[in-house]
């Protein structure tokens, strides 16, 4: 459980993620979704109740261990949190630059291998506010896969992205999930972007998960909530 202010944004929360899987945590906007992925993180701790990866429980962590334990981690923030100070390349590096002993030359190679795969070559001398919103948010998922993590959290990613872009980072997404085989949370609003990528569905409301279920089964649910949220 997590509260704010004595209100409960997280209440008896269960969810089970399966490795490998790519899970879609649907929701309308405010309804908790970005507080269970910086619980996830440990950034938030739970009131109630415990976040387990693998064997590891989140909440037991030390500060210094949960640092650590979220190198095995990538992020898509919604606003996709780049650092306008640093030019394209010097973002994607930074984790590398940070937590690895890799030589400047295999940083640099790391760095335009992973832009050439989200469809951005060349453009390491730019700057974020040089670049179009779709593009900072490729420039984002190339940060967050330069580490080669096992988990990628993806926060609201077609926000603010015209329809065609939104389908763009759509394909990006499944593209780059099968390409790396990890387990991946999206915490969207978007209905095309959660069928079109997601293995399993569930829905955050009033502060609990409804489901997961298959594609197969949320298209023959009968709960009205998901039924009006998905338009089914």
């Amino acid at each position: 459980m997590v509260s704010f202010e004595k209100k409960k944004v997280l209440d008896h929360l269960n969810l089970e993620v399966k490795k490998g899987e790519s899970l879609v945590v649907i929701g309308s906007t405010g309804c908790g979704k970005t507080v269970l992925l910086k619980s996830i993180l440990g950034f938030i701790k739970p009131d109630e109740g415990e976040i387990l990866i693998d064997e590891s429980k989140i909440t037991e962590l030390t500060e210094e261990r949960l640092t650590e334990f979220r190198k095995r981690f990538g992020v898509v923030f919604q606003s996709n949190a780049l650092f306008d100070s640093l030019s394209v390349g010097e973002n994607i590096a930074f984790y590398l630059r940070e937590h690895t002993r890799l030589k400047e030359k295999d940083i640099r190679r790391k760095v335009a291998e992973i832009l050439k795969m989200v469809g951005l070559e060349g453009i390491e001398e730019l700057r974020p506010s040089q670049l179009s919103g779709g593009m900072q948010k490729r420039v984002a998922f190339a940060r967050a896969l330069i580490s080669n993590p096992e988990i990628v959290l993806y926060d609201e990613p077609t926000t603010g992205l015209d329809p065609i872009m939104a389908n763009t980072v759509n394909e990006l997404i499944l593209s780059l999930h099968h390409r790396f085989s990890i387990t991946s949370i999206t915490a969207t609003h978007d209905r095309k972007l959660a069928y079109r990528i997601a293995d399993r569905i569930a829905m955050l409301h009033q502060a609990q998960i409804i489901g997961p279920f298959s594609l197969l089964e949320i298209q023959k649910t009968d709960n009205p909530i998901i039924k009006e949220f998905l338009k089914l």
